[in-house]
């Protein structure tokens, strides 16, 4: 089911970040750390750390995606402290080393990223220039916090998220098995609703993008198997007001980065010149 889709282990997540070239033993060791651990509103903690080497306010939160953890952050990380940005990076819940103990795919994560951004705010200032990255799941919970609960980020970035939870998992059930999905469907609605609290409705981007004034820049593997690129299409034709978007060659899921790293940067750049920011530190 996937409220408990199985996750991947520290070891899995760092042998495969070493394999693309984002993880490098000395140079995350030579980093000054700081381990935090930032109170859910549910009761449990979310497991953290903090890298902050920089006097300017600047900071970017950045948000994983599901099975993931934040060691698959860390090439994110390394890009904005490239940047002259200080980051923060978590585990969601059910995650890593954070509590709780289902994956709402957004719904109950996009509260934790507000407790996040809290977290951040009250000891660094209100005044912080702040953006958020999220990749997968963890892009579609900052677009549902950026929608629903509060604009508070500066800028958002959002890789590869899904358009609309229910239309996902239709995609998924069409290349994955043969069960008829008029069978599937109102069975995991009904479950979903039962056993987490929350309508698999309540956890569509694409009805709530439209209130988020703040920038929005959209990345998208080409060739995304996982979450059809169309969802970062139609997220960003629904956007009012300052926007972007780059669709990246040759990337499959979550992996526009790993194969296209310094476009990558350049869009990220590029994007923040244009809303005013200075993208280069």
């Amino acid at each position: 089911m996937m409220m408990y889709s199985k996750k991947k282990t520290n070891e899995e997540i760092l042998e495969k970040e070493r394999l693309y070239g984002h993880f490098d033993q000395k140079d995350y060791d030579s980093l000054e750390k700081r381990n935090v651990s930032i109170p859910s509103e549910f009761g449990y903690s979310l497991s953290g750390q903090l890298i902050a080497p920089f006097k300017e306010k600047k900071f970017v939160i950045v948000s994983h995606g599901v099975t993931m953890n934040r060691y698959n952050s860390l090439k994110y990380m390394n890009l904005f402290l490239s940047l002259g940005y200080n980051v923060l990076i978590y585990d969601h819940r059910r995650h890593g080393d954070s509590g709780g103990k289902t994956t709402s795919f957004g719904y109950y994560e996009k509260f934790d990223l507000r407790s996040a951004v809290t977290w951040l705010k009250q000891r660094y200032g209100e005044d912080i220039l702040l953006g958020i990255h999220g990749e997968s799941m963890g892009a579609a919970s900052m677009l549902l916090y950026a929608g629903i609960l509060e604009d508070a980020a500066d800028f958002y970035i959002a890789d590869c998220p899904f358009e609309d939870l229910e239309e996902l998992l239709l995609f998924r059930l069409q290349s994955e098995i043969s069960i008829p999905k008029w069978l599937v469907m109102p069975i995991a609605r009904l479950f979903l609703k039962w056993r987490d609290g929350y309508r698999m409705q309540e956890v569509s981007p694409i009805k709530i993008i439209s209130r988020i004034q703040k920038p929005v820049l959209f990345i998208h593997g080409k060739k995304d198997g996982t979450i059809p690129v169309s969802s970062s299409i139609h997220l960003y034709e629904h956007k009012s007001g300052s926007k972007g978007i780059y669709i990246a060659d040759n990337a499959d899921h979550a992996m526009s980065f790993t194969h296209n790293r310094e476009e990558y940067k350049q869009q990220i750049i590029a994007f923040l010149e244009k809303i005013g920011i200075d993208g280069k530190g």
